[in-house]
């Protein structure tokens, strides 16, 4: 399993969230939303730490597990049977925790010119409900995945067996969407990034890449 440890980043705040901050520029910022593995996940933050430098934004990843960790091997691996998940789930569904995800997207709507949202399997229907049209103005410019209520371009990444965004949903946005197909790889690929399975390396790097160009087309100016 590849795990990096050189994170360029720091733990700060965002709202009352702890979180993980990179980059430094102060007019962009993208907010990244976990999967089931969580916040402090060593390949989610240098992932970020590529957001931050790549795209030239301001990166936050917010704890939205009340500073709950799962057992990051359990999850990689698919052993959901060894987790307490229904207890888990109870105590961190949408119910719960989308005021504090919402909060969190003004904070930096107060703070910064442009912001962007991506997020994996948990965190793609936050962004999703970040991007919609109930929010005047919307609480972020672009994000990377109810889609059927979004009101910003979005970009999805779909792993081969995890794609629940049908043609027919992408053709009546009537907005700017980017659909990218994985083959061969499924759910947690983008973030796991694991050293055994080269499909899964590449399929993380060619996401990381095409977020990257996702955001400096949709949050910088021309």
């Amino acid at each position: 399993m590849g795990r990096y440890t050189n994170q360029l980043g720091w733990v700060g705040k965002l709202g009352n969230n702890d979180a993980y901050i990179t980059g430094d520029n102060p007019d962009v910022a993208v907010m990244l939303i976990h999967d089931l593995i969580g916040w402090t996940f060593p390949n989610l933050r240098i992932l970020a730490d590529h957001y931050a430098r790549e795209a030239n934004v301001a990166v936050y990843l917010p704890d939205f597990f009340g500073g709950v960790i799962l057992s990051v091997e359990n999850v990689i691996v698919n052993r959901f049977d060894l987790l307490d998940l229904p207890n888990f789930v109870k105590q961190n569904g949408r119910d719960m925790r989308e005021p504090e995800i919402f909060e969190c997207a003004r904070d930096l709507r107060q703070t910064y010119k442009k912001v962007g949202a991506i997020g994996f399997c948990y965190g793609g229907w936050a962004v999703f409900r970040l991007g919609a049209k109930e929010h005047h103005p919307p609480l972020v410019d672009c994000i990377v995945p109810d889609i059927d209520e979004v009101a910003v371009p979005v970009q999805v990444l779909a792993p081969e067996n995890r794609s629940h965004v049908s043609t027919r949903t992408q053709n009546k946005l009537g907005l700017p969407l980017d659909y990218l197909h994985f083959p061969g790889v499924e759910h947690g690929c983008f973030v796991r990034g694991d050293d055994r399975h080269q499909e899964e390396r590449d399929a993380m790097t060619r996401a990381k890449n095409a977020a990257v160009g996702w955001f400096k087309q949709c949050l910088f100016d021309s």
